[in-house]
């Protein structure tokens, strides 16, 4: 479940067609609906909406594991699954290509897209 601030929708500066400007605030205020948990508002964080503990923290049912280099990559075990940290583009590039031969999954991006964007380049 998704949980945005109460006036997200308003004000782009507070998440309006800005998606990673949608947080979660703690809704304050004497008549604040969402603070007193009125029916037909949204919801308010609270215990009972989280995750079991063993699919907790999972993508697609595997551990994520951030890479770096080749190396990291090498690494990679059966039920993990790979994200790109800060890294230049060469390096992504590469890393890429090797997780295609390798076939490992990569979240967050698409490698053959990536490749085939890089060749026209060239």
């Amino acid at each position: 479940m998704k949980f945005l601030r109460r006036t997200g929708y308003k004000f782009s500066r507070l998440g309006k067609g800005r998606r990673k400007k949608q947080k979660w605030r703690n809704p304050t205020g004497r008549h604040n609906k969402i603070r007193k948990k009125r029916k037909g508002y949204s919801a308010r964080v609270s215990i009972g909406y989280g995750k079991n503990k063993k699919s907790r923290g999972k993508i697609l049912g595997k551990n994520p594991r951030k890479i770096y280099n080749l190396i990291d990559l090498k690494k990679i075990g059966k039920n993990e699954i790979a994200i790109i940290g800060k890294i230049g583009e060469k390096k992504k590039i590469e890393i890429a290509k090797k997780a295609m031969e390798m076939k490992i999954a990569i979240s967050g991006i698409n490698t053959v897209k990536l490749i085939k964007k890089t060749e026209r380049k060239k």
